[in-house]
């Protein structure tokens, strides 16, 4: 038993890695590699994946801010408004993320990322 928690914690930690050097540096995408390996490596339930993304992401966030805000590349104007509208809906989508069935909460993710890639490969 020991043993297994070992080597999840230590697959935690290398995911951790991954997707630290992911969202510094491309500014999102973690949760895009974290959550299907939170369900598929660490059997971590959808719900959760989902919610522990969010979480994980903040502190990676935060340090990226501040990298950025130091090197001076944010628009200060986008930001606010965009991190006004993204507090509304990130309240919003919180509130249904244990509404929605975790056969479409997959699907949906799917779909997103998806079209996120489709929409990154025309441009």
């Amino acid at each position: 038993m020991k043993n297994r928690i070992l080597r999840k914690h230590g697959k935690s930690s290398i995911l951790g890695t991954i997707v630290g050097f992911v969202n510094g540096l491309l500014g999102s995408g973690g949760g895009t590699i974290l959550v299907p390996f939170l369900e598929r490596y660490l059997d971590v339930e959808e719900h959760e994946a989902h919610a522990t993304a969010i979480s994980v992401i903040l502190p990676l966030s935060v340090i990226s801010s501040i990298v950025y805000i130091k090197s001076g590349v944010i628009d200060w104007g986008a930001l606010m408004y965009v991190a006004i509208g993204g507090t509304v809906g990130g309240l919003v989508g919180a509130k249904l993320l244990g509404k929605i069935p975790a056969k479409w909460l997959h699907r949906i993710f799917g779909a997103v990322m998806i079209i996120a890639a489709v929409r990154m490969l025309m441009a």
